[in-house]
């Protein structure tokens, strides 16, 4: 079966793995007309549109006319259609339903057929600063309150019912009320039912993943979601295998197959494959990073961003940490003067990350204010550490069995870690022993096998 059109984009490699590139230029006029349009702002008012940002597949604008901002995101077609519809049916469905801070859509644009010649959404610009940049400067207290916010947005989320309906099956949101070409503002408060679709996911679409053919959701079941997702990482590596050059490469992609095979071998002793109702889900964000948490001057979350490739998981996926508080365990908080100050070639290392950046506000580094830098990873592994304990308490607090939630699932989530270390390639040795553990009974955490193996 075809597949739509990805005009527009190419990977390249990037050394360690592919990268999307922009194969032509955008036209800020066009954006600029578009924008008009949309906007209603006249011929003789102005329009001014600058370069805002730029992420892994978008470039954003800042549009300011007469007093008003906001943002024009343009976007690489790495899933024509799907990706722009499901963030879109995402924000709307959080700002109807939930108090959850996320931009308001305007008018979007889910195809290339138009004047950009891309995809895009126009939204509300939303005010505040990553709380990456402003996280070292934040007190304790600010960041428990952040942590305990996020979780009662999570809560908030988890315990949503769309008119007495849960969300079956696996996938990434969409509308019954889409169309082709631009769309208005109209819609957002509409009693359109909102549903599982196709899932939009780096797994699925990321270089020749685009045309494999696998189920791409929406799926019944947690199995028939990783049964596809260790498809790919077998077709993956078989195909490296197939292309090695040289005797440790191959042997790198066999030990990979092998691994994957004795995942999906496993696959159905701990995920039932007949699933009936299909599986209930929970909207989540699996890439919720200090970037992409807004807030203000006192640390008060402002907004949560990067909805683009969210889709509804499983009960068991929903209990893993937010991704910003993953990291390394550190009881001890580091003292300070035990570490050595920055050095020259620190310095230099920085001004060259910040120079090799793509640009916009997101992408400036933090300032070392003078100190090694391993003192700032172990400061951020100990704080961590101990938000990730008033996470879990939060949790607990507004849903009393949170606990026995997060310990019920935790061979299920080993499961789809064990998966993803797979995928990256790196410790199979380690996965295969967990592997066999569980296999002949043996409980164990993934963790564990990681740290001391067998």
């Amino acid at each position: 079966m075809s597949r739509p059109s990805r005009d527009g984009l190419a990977w390249m490699d990037g050394g360690l793995d592919l990268e999307p590139r922009w194969t032509r230029e955008l036209s800020v006029a066009a954006i600029e007309k578009v924008c008009r349009r949309q906007l209603d702002i006249d011929d003789g008012a102005s329009c001014d549109v600058s370069f805002y940002a730029a992420g892994a597949f978008n470039k954003l604008y800042l549009i300011q006319s007469d007093g008003s901002r906001v943002i024009m995101r343009v976007s690489l077609p790495v899933e024509p259609g799907y990706k722009t519809r499901g963030e879109v049916a995402t924000l709307r469905w959080l700002r109807r339903w939930t108090s959850t801070p996320v931009p308001r859509v305007i008018a979007f644009n889910d195809s290339n057929n138009n004047e950009i010649g891309f995809e895009w959404i126009l939204m509300e610009l939303m005010p505040g600063t990553s709380a990456y940049k402003r996280w070292r400067g934040m007190s304790m207290a600010q960041k428990t309150a952040l942590v305990e916010k996020v979780a009662e947005y999570q809560t908030e989320i988890l315990s949503c019912r769309l008119q007495h309906e849960v969300f079956r099956s696996i996938g990434t949101l969409r509308t019954s009320t889409e169309s082709d070409g631009d769309q208005q503002q109209d819609h957002q408060e509409s009693e359109a039912h909102v549903k599982p679709s196709k899932m939009v996911s780096l797994v699925f679409f990321w270089g020749d993943h685009y045309d494999y053919d696998v189920p791409r959701g929406p799926f019944r079941s947690s199995h028939d979601w990783l049964s596809s997702f260790l498809r790919i990482v077998i077709l993956d590596y078989t195909t490296a295998l197939k292309e090695a050059e040289d005797e440790e490469d191959r042997e790198d992609a066999a030990a990979a197959v092998e691994v994957g095979q004795k995942l999906l071998a496993l696959l159905p002793r701990i995920f039932p494959m007949i699933q009936h109702p299909p599986e209930q889900t929970f909207l989540c964000h699996d890439d919720l990073s200090l970037k992409n948490i807004l807030v203000d001057d006192d640390g008060k979350i402002t907004a949560l961003l990067d909805w683009e490739c969210v889709s509804t998981m499983p009960s068991w996926a929903v209990t893993l940490m937010p991704k910003f508080l993953d990291g390394a365990q550190r009881e001890e908080e580091p003292d300070r003067d035990r570490y050595g100050d920055e050095s020259t070639e620190d310095n230099d290392a920085l001004n060259s990350r910040s120079r090799s950046n793509d640009g916009g506000e997101h992408d400036e580094e933090l300032d070392n204010e003078g100190k090694n830098e391993l003192y700032w990873i172990h400061l951020l592994e100990f704080e961590k550490t101990q938000l990730r304990k008033v996470y879990a308490a939060r949790m607990q607090q507004s849903r009393p069995d949170w606990t026995t939630e997060v310990e019920d699932s935790s061979l299920k989530t080993d499961f789809l870690e064990a998966i993803h270390r797979c995928r990256s390639g790196f410790h199979l040795k380690r996965i295969s022993q967990w592997t066999d553990a569980i296999t002949r009974g043996d409980f164990r955490r993934l963790a564990e096998t990681l740290q001391i193996g067998q």
